[in-house]
C-alpha cells in the first residue's frame, strides 16, 4: 500500500492515515461499504458510510493513475528516454494533469508541422533560434535550402514550427496558461446562424457569457446539451493578452532578430496549440465538477426518495388513474400480493359514477382494505376527490403516490417475472400501492433515472451516475435492513455481500425449504460462503425467528456477547429485548475486547432498546387545496399546500395539485442566503407555498416560501 497516497487521501478528507490504511485493507478484504460502516468501527475509528465510500472511490482513482504511470513509463523507456530522474519523477507524481505534462513531449503524435520541419531538416536551425544568439537567423537559414526548403523564410517558418512546439509542451508554459484560464476563463455562448427558430428552448443561451468559475452546473449542462445537439457554439477562454504577455517574458530573452522569431512562435503556440489544449482540458474539468453536482443532487434525491415514510403492511386499494381508459383499480394483501383488479369509470367520457363508487366500496369491504393509494397522474386529482367524497364502512386514508416511474417497471421484464398473466396497466397500479406500502422495496426494481429526480441526469457521466445510484440504493437497502422471508430477489440483490446469484439462491431455497427460522439457515443456502454471510447477515431480519437477535442488526459475531450480558444480569436475551431498566444495567466496559470496542458495544445496546428500528419516519396523509386542479386554477397571491417532488441546484419543484408543478427559486426559499435548497426542503416533504406568478402559455409556475408560515 502506497504510504504517499494513504497521506494525500487522509489530507483530502480531514482523517487520520490509520482510518485510511484499515479502511483500504478491509475493502481489498472484499468487506463492503456498508459492512465496513456498521460492524468495523473499531478498524476505521467509527468512519461513516459517506467517509468509507469516499476512501473507496479515492482509491480507485489513484489506482488508475498508478496504471497509467506505467504506460507512460513503458511508452517512454521504448523510446530509449527513459532517464533515471524522469523515472523517479513520474514515479513520485500524484497529480493526473501534471503526469500528462511531463509525458507530452515523449507523447506518440500524429504527423504535425514540427514532425513535417524536422523531417526536412530543421531542428537544429530552431536549435540556434531558440538560443536568441543569432543575430542574423536569415544569412544562417541559407544554410538550410533545399530542394523542400526554397527560400530563408521557408526555413525560418519551419523552425518556428519547431519551437511553437517545444513552447506547447513546456510545463511552465501550460501552467502559465492554466493560471489565466483559472482566474479569468469567461464561458461564451452563441446560436449557429439559421438555427434559431429550431433551438427556441435554449433562448437564454443565444448570446450569453459569464466566467466559467462563477458559471453553476446546470447552467453549463444546458449549453453543453446545447451544443451537442448542434444548436450553440460553447467556448471557454480568457482574454489572451496577459497570458500572452507572461508566455513572451517567459521565452523571449533578447530584442535581436531571432528573439523576433521567438515572440512569432510564441503567438503561434498559444494560438494554434496551447489554449485550445488548455480550452479542452478546462472544458472537460468544468463538465466532470458539473457531472459531479449534478449526480450530487440526483444522488441526495434518490436517498430522500428510497428512505421515504413508508405505509408499511396495510391491506390497500391502489388506483392507476385515467379518463378515456378508466381507472385500473388492484387490491393487495399485507404483503402486497394481488388479490383482485378491476376497471372504473368515474370521469367523462362515460362517467359512470354511481357503479365506480359501488365497486370501490364493495372491494373495500371484502378485501378488507385500510389505505387507498391514488397515482398522481392524469386524473389523479379528480380521482382523489372521486374517492374522497365515498363513504366506507371502516376508517380509510386516502394517499396520493407520485407514480414516476411505475409504466417503466411495468413494461419491465421483473414486472414480466411477477406477473406475466397480467397486462401492464394491472402492473403499473401494483406498483402504485407497493410503493405507498414500502418505497423502498419497491423502487429498486426501477432503473433510478426513470424516477423523475434528477438534474440533466441523460447529459452527465453515465458510468459515474450508475455508480453513485447504485452505492445509494445499497447504502439505503442496508440502512433499513430488509425482511429475509419476504424480500423480493431485487431487493436482496443489494444487500451487502449478495448480489443477483446469491438473491437467487435464497428465493429458491425459501420456495423450497420454506420460510427461515434463523440467520444461521443462510449458511445452507447455495454458494454462500463464509465471507458472503459475514457481509450480508446483520442486514437481513427474521421476525418471529427462533432467536430475538435474528430481528435486530446485532450480528450474529456479537451473539456470545449478548448471551453474556444476559448471563451476567441472570436473565436470558429475550428478557433484555426492549427492556430499558434492564439493558441500563449493563457495564459496557466488562465486554470491551481487542476485537470489540466501545463503538459496537453502543450500537449492540441501542439494538436491544430498538430492536430492528426502521429510521425512516411515519407516513403522513396530504391533502391537496380544495378546487384546484389545473394551472387555470392558480392565483398569483395564493397560498396552497404542496408536496416537494424534486430538489436541483437552482431551487425545489413542488407539485401543488395541478399537472405542471412549480419551482421555488432558490431566492425565494428563505430571507437569507442559501447555497444548497437540501437546507430548507426535503423530497417530499408537505409545505405551505405562494403562488408568485402563473405563466398558462408557458406552463410554468413559480412559487415561493418567503414569509409563508409552515403548518
Amino acid at each position: 500500500m502506497n504510504q504517499t497516497i494513504i497521506e494525500i487521501i487522509a489530507r483530502q478528507l480531514g482523517i487520520r492515515e490509520k482510518q485510511v490504511t484499515n479502511t483500504i485493507e478491509l475493502l481489498n478484504e472484499g468487506a463492503t461499504v456498508p459492512f465496513i460502516s456498521r460492524y468495523r468501527k473499531e478498524r476505521t475509528g467509527s468512519l461513516d458510510e459517506m467517509q468509507v465510500l469516499q476512501i473507496k472511490e479515492q482509491d480507485e482513482k489513484f489506482t488508475e493513475l498508478e496504471k497509467r504511470k506505467e504506460t507512460v513509463l513503458k511508452t517512454i523507456d521504448e523510446q530509449e528516454q527513459l532517464t533515471p530522474e524522469l523515472k523517479t519523477r513520474i514515479q513520485n507524481c500524484y497529480d493526473p494533469v501534471e503526469l500528462e505534462d511531463i509525458y507530452l513531449p515523449y507523447k506518440p503524435k500524429r504527423r504535425t508541422k514540427a514532425t513535417i520541419a524536422r523531417e526536412r531538416g530543421l531542428e537544429p536551425l530552431a536549435k540556434i533560434v531558440m538560443k536568441q544568439f543569432e543575430r542574423d537567423p536569415e544569412s544562417r537559414a541559407q544554410l538550410f535550402l533545399n530542394e523542400d526548403i526554397q527560400t530563408p523564410e521557408d526555413a525560418l517558418a519551419g523552425a518556428r514550427d519547431i519551437i511553437a512546439e517545444w513552447i506547447s509542451e513546456n510545463e511552465k508554459a501550460r501552467n502559465i496558461v492554466r493560471r489565466a484560464f483559472e482566474k479569468e476563463a469567461v464561458i461564451t455562448s452563441k446560436v449557429i446562424k439559421g438555427k434559431e427558430e429550431e433551438a427556441a428552448k435554449y433562448r437564454d443561451y443565444f448570446d450569453w457569457n459569464e466566467p466559467l468559475k462563477k458559471c453553476p452546473s446546470h447552467r453549463l449542462l444546458a449549453m453543453r446539451r446545447g451544443e451537442k445537439e448542434g444548436f450553440l457554439r460553447v467556448s471557454v477562454k480568457p482574454d489572451e493578452t496577459r497570458p500572452l504577455e507572461n508566455l513572451t517574458r517567459f521565452f523571449v530573452k533578447g530584442q535581436n532578430e531571432s528573439s523576433r522569431h521567438v515572440e512569432m512562435a510564441v503567438k503561434d503556440s498559444y494560438k494554434r496549440l496551447i489554449e485550445p489544449s488548455i480550452e479542452t482540458e478546462f472544458s472537460q474539468l468544468s463538465k466532470e465538477k458539473a457531472d459531479e453536482d449534478a449526480i450530487g443532487v440526483f444522488a441526495e434525491n434518490l436517498r430522500q426518495l428510497l428512505l421515504a415514510p413508508p405505509l408499511g403492511q396495510k391491506r390497500t386499494l391502489a388506483i392507476d388513474p385515467g379518463y378515456r381508459t378508466g381507472c385500473k383499480v388492484v387490491c393487495l394483501d399485507e404483503q402486497g400480493n394481488l388479490l383482485h383488479n378491476e376497471n372504473i369509470y368515474p370521469h367523462k367520457p362515460q362517467e359512470e359514477k354511481k357503479l365506480a363508487a359501488k365497486k370501490i366500496t364493495t372491494m373495500v369491504e371484502m378485501y378488507q382494505i385500510e389505505a387507498i393509494a391514488i397515482g398522481n397522474g392524469t386524473a389523479g386529482r379528480e380521482t382523489e376527490a372521486f374517492i374522497k367524497r365515498l363513504r366506507y364502512n371502516r376508517d380509510i386514508r386516502v394517499y396520493v403516490v407520485n407514480e414516476d416511474g411505475a409504466s417503466v417497471y411495468s413494461a419491465s421484464s421483473v414486472a414480466r417475472k411477477e406477473f406475466p398473466q397480467y397486462d401492464v396497466t394491472v402492473r403499473g397500479a401494483v406498483s402504485i400501492g407497493r410503493r405507498l406500502m414500502d418505497p423502498l422495496a419497491e423502487l429498486v426494481k426501477i432503473d433510478p433515472k426513470s424516477i423523475g429526480v434528477g438534474q440533466y441526469q441523460h447529459d452527465v457521466d453515465q458510468k459515474k451516475l450508475k455508480n453513485s445510484l447504485d452505492s445509494v440504493v445499497e447504502l439505503s437497502v442496508n440502512a433499513v435492513g430488509v425482511n429475509l422471508n419476504t424480500a423480493s430477489q431485487h431487493l436482496l440483490n443489494y444487500i451487502s455481500g449478495l448480489g443477483p446469484q446469491l438473491a437467487e439462491n435464497i428465493v429458491e431455497t425459501r420456495k423450497e425449504n420454506g420460510l427461515f427460522a434463523s440467520r444461521d439457515e443462510l449458511k445452507k443456502v447455495s454458494r454462500m460462503g463464509p465471507k458472503a454471510y459475514e457481509q450480508a447477515a446483520g442486514f437481513l431480519r427474521i421476525p418471529d425467528g427462533k432467536n430475538p437477535l435474528d430481528n435486530s442488526a446485532v450480528h450474529p459475531e456479537s451473539y456470545l456477547i449478548v448471551k453474556k450480558m444476559a448471563a451476567d444480569l441472570k436473565c436470558n436475551i429475550s428478557d433484555l429485548i426492549q427492556n430499558e431498566e434492564l439493558v441500563n444495567q449493563i457495564d459496557l466496559q466488562k465486554y470491551v475486547t481487542e476485537e470489540t470496542g466501545l463503538p459496537t458495544l453502543n450500537d449492540i445496546k441501542d439494538e436491544l432498546l430498538k430492536p430492528g428500528r426502521d429510521p425512516r419516519k411515519p407516513i403522513k396523509v396530504f391533502e391537496f387545496a380544495d378546487g384546484i386542479f389545473s394551472i387555470d386554477d392558480l392565483r398569483e397571491g395564493m397560498e396552497v399546500p404542496g408536496i416537494v417532488n424534486n430538489i436541483t441546484k437552482f431551487g425545489a419543484f413542488v407539485d401543488v395539485g395541478v399537472k405542471q408543478s412549480g419551482l421555488i427559486h432558490i431566492s425565494e426559499m428563505a430571507d437569507r442566503f442559501i447555497s444548497d435548497p437540501n437546507e430548507i426542503v426535503k423530497l417530499h416533504q408537505h409545505v405551505k407555498v405562494r403562488v408568485k406568478e402563473v405563466d398558462v402559455e408557458r406552463k410554468r409556475i413559480q412559487l415561493s416560501l418567503k414569509g409563508v408560515e409552515q403548518d
